[in-house]
């Protein structure tokens, strides 16, 4: 979707361009800009090398397990169906962690290590927990207390004032979780999106996909004869 956005802009600046006389100034834009960008690239990393190490350091040091330990309370509170001895557990830490001090590509590959974890605990294939759409909510508008991404950017086009944006970063990224997490804890909450029913409607659709790779104590009951799009697995049972 992003490379038809930018795709687009692009068409709709040279159109404007031609037909307004200014095709000139928007090719020195367009060459000035590609030059401004490998700048912000070069310059983030310094920035993003130092902090991929140190969570890298931290992850050797056994510091992500005492980092879980310190927030199980919370975890707890949000996953409640994610065991506390879960390799998930320290996976989500690290990614909370990297994202508070906003280091957003040194948190993807603990996202994704997170979510795999998670999907280990879920028996459908297609059809996100309770604990996997809560994961989203956090990450999408995690709390971030040093935006280091956005001060290296800000860094590499101005001189002064890169930091001054983390009082109000604080502000707006602490109300972004806490409505993040109230609405997911609502619609998780709603017939139409409660989890349990959604498997009810994919089962009487016959669309229910069973996840293979599933761990925990719970599958889901087939009814006797199901044919599912999975068929395979169409048996699991207690």
């Amino acid at each position: 979707m992003m490379n038809y956005i930018w795709v687009g802009l692009v068409v709709i600046a040279t159109v404007v361009g031609g037909f307004t006389g200014t095709m000139e100034a928007v090719m020195n834009n367009i060459v000035d800009f590609a030059q401004t960008a490998v700048d912000i690239c070069l310059g983030l990393i310094g920035i993003m090398t130092f902090f991929c190490g140190l969570m890298n350091v931290m992850e050797k040091a056994g510091l992500c397990e005492k980092l879980g330990n310190l927030i199980a309370p919370v975890m707890r509170k949000l996953f409640p169906e994610v065991p506390s001895d879960h390799p998930a557990q320290s996976a989500m830490a690290l990614y909370f962690a990297a994202n508070i001090l906003g280091i957003g590509n040194a948190a993807t590959p603990f996202g994704l290590k997170a979510m795999q974890e998670l999907q280990t605990l879920n028996p459908t294939k297609g059809i996100a927990t309770n604990a996997q759409c809560m994961l989203m909510a956090i990450s999408t508008t995690s709390i971030t207390l040093i935006p280091v991404t956005a001060i290296g950017l800000r860094a590499a086009v101005q001189t002064e004032g890169a930091a001054e944006i983390i009082a109000p970063v604080i502000i707006a990224t602490t109300i972004s979780t806490i409505v993040g997490v109230t609405c997911t804890i609502i619609f998780e909450k709603l017939p139409r999106w409660k989890w349990e029913n959604i498997i009810e409607k994919e089962i009487a659709a016959g669309t229910l996909e069973i996840n293979e790779n599933y761990i925990g104590d719970k599958p889901i009951v087939l009814p006797e004869g199901y044919k599912s799009v999975n068929d395979k697995n169409n048996t699991v049972a207690f």
